[in-house]
């Protein structure tokens, strides 16, 4: 009977989810969208052992149990590697907020925090490394001793688990540049979203995987110790170069483990003379890329996600001597207010395999409401690259022809669109400026001006002048264009004017693409000396000079004033070592 029981089981839960199917009276087409990818989350992982499970064997006959061992966790029932439909099977037996959408997506829940804390990470001051982090509010220093206090808290914490989750997967699609990550987590959740956002290795090359080049550590559910020296809060996201690994505590949002592998790039890869960037990519069908720069809440995901271009990737990205190369496996899409009229590249990504994060939804029907942001504004999606139908793969591409730093300007002063000159490009890149929106960081509820130098500043390892010399390097060598675009506001300052429509912002990188916009007429945007076109196709002539959208012409002028202010006042800790011209770019 006990060899039974787990089918038994499966049974059981397909006819629960036959009679919610039946009860929402839902399509016919619905029905099936749901049916199919239940079926196959309902398939046993050809590793599992079947019938009654002994205590001292693990879930997977396959689980390399001295990987743990070795780092002094004894958790027995371990899921290495587990495919998609055993994690959703996990995740629904074991975790709270866990469910199977109308779409075959999961959802889940990431508890008391729904975005990144910025002001919790640390690294590890140690003598190999410490001549080249750029220390200070972005890397907080942190001791060796409280690392490790962390790190046995962490695996203490691990060992008390009934089961674990280990995934192993790459960083880097160029093989030459790629490094080998392994996540060991107590929640499914976590191994589903990093299964999407790492590379997936093969099965052969899962056989020769070996060591890993690093290794997190998610006992997010777990806090810190307060007392620790060094610590601000219950929080803490601590990495050391030296031992190789990522500790996370007092956090189970998963973007943490996804900027974890970031900020390990953005340190190893310019060792190397490579260029990594907190941007998307994405290619014509002449093989013309253009680089997206920006901050969560520009557009990056939504604006590369393009049907008339390959989309190389949505967030992170890297530039060889070769051309660029995506970091990530999958794409991390922020989900309030998602249709499929606005984003339908994204919409139909959502489907089994997919995980929804901290979404609303009838539990009845399992159908998302994805304008309400009552749990966070900063809902998200995650889902792997191949499920955008014109992803290209592998995702790697030639040196990109246009750059396009996207910024959200709550001030409602900076132009639709704008070309930068060689050293323009330089300032805006090194200022970084937009708005933090609401939800993408903890205690964020409105646009909030900021600066984030290389529109990346909480991921940056060294100093922004080393991102800054690769980037003008690379593109005085390729001959690239690069362009300013505000997907902000207009007409007005936040809570006075409105957000710059999403048909214009693509109409305008559809004229970037095209070359149109290269070929028109220009004039001057006073106090920051842009080049504003006159015409843009398919876009009204009198939103692209900003003041002219503005009623209240001296209210422009006082918040023209502001903003070049900040600017100037934020670039003052980065004018020594910057060359004149540079300087010169700064607004009057």
């Amino acid at each position: 009977m006990a060899s039974r029981a787990p089918a038994m089981r499966s049974l059981a839960r397909a006819c629960r989810l036959a009679r919610q199917i039946h009860s929402s009276r839902l399509l016919r087409t619905d029905q099936m969208k749901i049916r199919s990818p239940v079926a196959e989350a309902l398939k046993v992982t050809s590793s599992t052992v079947s019938g009654k499970l002994p205590k001292n064997l693990p879930h997977h006959a396959d689980a390399d149990m001295a990987i743990l061992h070795n780092l002094g966790i004894e958790t027995e029932a371990v899921h290495h590697n587990a495919r998609p439909g055993t994690l959703y099977d996990e995740a629904l037996r074991y975790e709270k907020g866990s469910a199977i959408l109308s779409t075959g997506a999961l959802a889940a829940f990431s508890g008391a925090k729904t975005g990144r804390s910025p002001l919790d990470k640390r690294v590890v001051m140690e003598p190999t490394t410490k001549d080249d982090v750029w220390w200070g509010t972005v890397n907080l220093p942190l001791s060796e001793n409280s690392f490790k206090i962390n790190r046995e808290r962490a695996i203490d914490y691990l060992n008390t688990r009934p089961r674990l989750y280990v995934l192993d997967g790459f960083a880097g699609w160029d093989p030459e540049f790629r490094y080998k990550i392994r996540i060991i987590t107590s929640r499914a959740y976590h191994a589903l979203f990093m299964h999407n956002m790492l590379i997936r290795p093969t099965a052969e090359e899962l056989a020769n995987f070996g060591t890993p080049d690093y290794t997190i550590y998610n006992a997010g559910a777990f806090p810190c110790n307060r007392a620790t020296e060094g610590m601000g809060s219950g929080t803490s996201v601590s990495l050391n170069f030296a031992s190789r690994e990522v500790v996370i505590l007092g956090t189970q949002y998963a973007g943490e483990m996804k900027k974890g592998v970031f900020t390990i790039m953005n340190y190893l890869l310019p060792k190397r003379g490579i260029l990594s960037m907190h941007a998307s990519a994405n290619e014509g069908k002449d093989g013309d890329v253009t680089i997206f720069f920006g901050l969560s809440g520009t557009g990056k995901t939504t604006l590369s996600a393009d049907e008339n271009r390959m989309l190389i990737g949505d967030d992170e990205h890297a530039w060889t001597s070769k051309g660029i190369f995506n970091i990530e496996g999958g794409c991390y899409a922020k989900a309030i207010g998602l249709t499929r009229e606005k984003e339908p590249e994204i919409w139909d990504a959502i489907r089994f395999g997919s995980l929804l994060e901290n979404v609303v939804f009838d539990q009845r029907t399992g159908q998302v409401d994805y304008d309400d942001g009552s749990i966070t504004e900063n809902t998200r999606v995650s889902y792997p690259l191949e499920y955008i139908p014109n992803a290209k793969l592998p995702a790697v591409g030639g040196h990109p022809k246009n750059i396009i730093m996207l910024t959200c300007d709550a001030f409602g002063v900076l132009p639709p669109v704008s070309k930068l000159t060689p050293s323009q490009a330089m300032y805006h890149f090194i200022s970084g400026y937009t708005a933090k929106v609401a939800g993408t960081e903890v205690g964020v509820t409105e646009p909030t001006a900021t600066f984030s130098a290389c529109f990346g500043a909480p991921f940056m390892v060294w100093h922004p002048a080393k991102y800054a010399e690769l980037l003008a390097e690379k593109m005085a060598k390729h001959n690239v264009n690069a362009w300013l675009i505000n997907t902000g506001w207009t007409g007005g300052a936040f809570g006075a004017g409105h957000r710059m429509s999403l048909k214009d912002t693509r109409a305008i990188i559809d004229a970037i693409h095209s070359g149109d916009l290269a070929k028109a007429e220009y004039e001057n945007f006073p106090r920051f000396n842009l080049q504003v076109p006159k015409t843009c196709p398919n876009v009204d002539s009198k939103i692209l000079m900003p003041n002219k959208t503005w009623s209240d012409q001296a209210e422009f002028e006082k918040m023209s004033a502001k903003l070049s202010h900040l600017f100037k006042d934020n670039f003052k800790k980065f004018e020594e070592g910057c060359s004149a011209d540079i300087k010169a770019a700064a607004p009057e």
